[in-house]
C-alpha cells in the first residue's frame, strides 16, 4: 500500500436503482396507491393448492384503520381479486350448524340480500409471508348472480371459520408501487 493508496476514500457505494416493480413483486413493507389512499403491504402470502404448482398469492394491505387482501391467481390468465374480511356470525347460523353437521356449507348463500352460489371447493396450505411448513386449510369459494361479487368461506382446523366478500379488481387499479425505505 502506497502513501497515495492510503488517502484515496472509498467511494461510498450507491444502492441499487428500483425497476420493474410491480403488484406481482410486492414485498412486506411496500406502499401502493388504490381508491385514493395509500397503502403498506403488511403481509405477503400464498397459497398452495392441490398440487404444489397450483399457487395463489395474496398481499395484506393496511391503510389507516383498514385492511383489505389483495389476491392474484393464475388460471388460464391472471386474476387479481380484493377482499375483506367479515365477520363469521353475519352469516345465518345455519351456515355454521349446516358446515359442522356435513362437512360443508351449503350451495347457496344468502347475505345482505345477495344470493352467493358455491363455485369451488380446495384444499391447501397458507404460508404467512412465505415461511413455515403452511397451514393445512380448506376454501369454499361463492360468486353472487352477476359474478361481480364473492363470498369465500375459509376452515382452519376443527370449528374455526373466517369469512370474506371481495370482487375482481384491474392491476391498472394500482399506482405507485414503492418499497418503503
Amino acid at each position: 500500500m502506497g502513501i497515495r493508496d492510503f488517502f484515496k476514500k472509498d467511494k461510498p457505494k450507491q444502492p441499487e436503482p428500483i425497476t420493474d416493480i410491480t403488484l406481482s413483486t410486492m414485498k412486506k413493507g411496500y406502499l401502493v396507491d388504490y381508491d385514493l389512499k395509500t397503502w403498506e403491504v403488511t403481509a405477503a402470502n400464498y397459497y398452495t393448492w392441490g398440487d404444489e404448482n397450483d399457487i395463489s398469492h395474496e398481499w395484506q394491505l393496511t391503510s389507516a384503520d383498514e385492511i383489505v387482501y389483495l389476491e392474484k391467481e393464475i388460471d388460464d390468465e391472471v386474476a387479481w381479486n380484493k377482499s375483506r374480511k367479515i365477520a363469521f356470525s353475519s352469516l345465518s347460523e345455519s351456515v355454521k350448524e349446516f358446515l359442522l353437521k356435513t362437512g360443508d356449507p351449503p350451495n347457496k348463500i344468502v347475505l345482505n340480500g345477495v344470493t352467493y352460489h358455491q363455485e369451488e371447493m380446495a384444499g391447501g396450505h397458507f404460508f404467512k409471508n412465505g415461511q413455515g411448513p403452511g397451514q393445512q386449510m380448506i376454501s369454499w369459494s361463492y360468486e353472487d348472480d352477476d359474478g361481480r361479487g364473492y363470498l369465500v368461506i375459509e376452515q382452519w382446523g376443527e370449528t374455526s371459520f373466517e369469512a370474506s366478500l371481495g370482487e375482481p379488481v384491474e392491476e391498472y387499479e394500482f399506482s405507485n408501487i414503492l418499497p418503503n425505505i
